[in-house]
């Protein structure tokens, strides 16, 4: 398969996930949504000869950023509760 249809594809998945977390009614499914994005990006940049660009967008964009999201809802809820 060529690397364009590759791009491609992973491309249209992207936009079609950053619709899914613009629009998902429920916050933890906006916040997965934005993480498959920035996972999505990261084995972008991989094809395209990127390995350290990929590997900080994956380290740090996918999986930091969605482990703070969580904490932070996680704390307003709980003080919310109280």
């Amino acid at each position: 398969m060529n690397m364009t249809w590759i791009a491609l594809i992973i491309g249209l998945i992207m936009l079609i996930m950053a619709f899914a977390a613009i629009y998902a009614k429920k916050l933890a499914v906006a916040i997965i949504a934005a993480g498959v994005v920035s996972l999505l990006a990261s084995i972008l940049y991989l094809t395209l000869a990127a390995p350290d660009v990929a590997m900080t967008e994956a380290a740090i964009g996918s999986g930091l950023s969605t482990i703070i999201f969580f904490y932070a809802i996680n704390k307003i809820r709980k003080q919310s509760h109280d």
